[in-house]
């Protein structure tokens, strides 16, 4: 019984547009569900108490803090269906509360380490998969891309002579982004030794799409042969876009380049600006004052 109402449930996702990682994750948390209630011998939805359900978020195999809010957001979303078609009487699961994650200052790179990267790929431009490398890391440095949209990137998409690139973002946004003239050369460079009008624009070695394990394996060679420490990840990029763009340009247009709806969104990104902070504090009153 419990089996059906997850695969109607899974259904009922996807014809209510929810995006292929959100039903993913769903599908994942709800298979851990079902293997817990086994434990517990509990065959029935009417048989599941709330108890049932915060020993599952908190305890069954010592999930994660992320883990743990993934399961609340499955269970309430779960059942909400159960509710509108009537399996259950209420929504037992809105009493379950979100754990407080605790907020992390995040790593970005230094302008040094980031030319020291731009450098290091630039070297290796004489052949296709060295572009590639290289718009791959001005992409995500500059313009601050997420690993599915840079992925997701056609060379239709690409606009040389206006210098626009066409986006598909998470919450299936689409929006036009501003390419630097300095990357709409290489990008033309690149697209001369494919000799392709249509399709991906970066691609493998076997004329295929790029996956995100092919950007784990350029970022770490590329930390290793640079002797950077910190771990090279698209966020990583991402918080180093934001952090530099902020600098110079402020937060809204930050917050346009990065496509955020929400300020308080580009807030988590774009750091203090130490520049700023220190004409602040040289203007400050009491920074004036002679020690007694």
């Amino acid at each position: 019984m419990l089996h059906r109402h997850i695969t109607q449930f899974i259904e009922y996702c996807r014809l209510a547009d929810f995006s292929v990682r959100s039903i993913q994750a769903l599908d994942i948390r709800l298979n851990e569900f079902k293997i817990y209630l086994k434990s517990q011998k509990i065959r029935y939805v009417n048989k599941i108490n709330y108890l049932h359900l915060v020993d599952f978020v908190a305890d069954y195999k010592a999930p994660s803090i992320h883990v743990r809010k993934s399961r609340v957001w499955t269970l309430r979303q779960f059942y909400h269906f159960l509710v509108l078609n009537r399996y259950v009487l209420r929504n037992i699961a809105l009493k379950l509360p979100y754990p407080k994650i605790e907020k992390t200052i995040p790593q970005f790179l230094t302008s040094d380490e980031y030319n020291c990267l731009i450098l290091h790929f630039s070297r290796q431009t004489q052949n296709l998969e060295g572009l590639r490398n290289l718009i791959i890391i001005m992409l995500l440095g500059i313009l601050g891309l997420r690993t599915s949209t840079l992925i997701a990137i056609n060379i239709e998409d690409i606009d040389l002579t206006c210098g626009l690139v066409w986006i598909r973002e998470k919450g299936r946004r689409q929006r036009n982004l501003i390419l630097p003239k300095s990357l709409c050369k290489i990008i033309n460079k690149y697209l001369q030794l494919i000799r392709c009008k249509s399709g991906p624009l970066l691609i493998s070695k076997r004329k295929r799409r790029i996956s995100p394990r092919t950007l784990q394996d350029i970022f770490r060679t590329a930390a290793d042969q640079n002797g950077i420490n910190k771990k090279l990840h698209a966020r990583l990029f991402r918080h180093t876009a934001a952090t530099h763009l902020n600098k110079v340009a402020g937060i809204e247009i930050t917050q346009h380049v990065l496509g955020h709806s929400r300020r308080a969104n580009t807030l988590k990104y774009a750091h203090l600006n130490p520049d700023k902070y220190a004409v602040y504090m040289k203007q400050h009153p009491f920074m004036k004052k002679e020690a007694l």
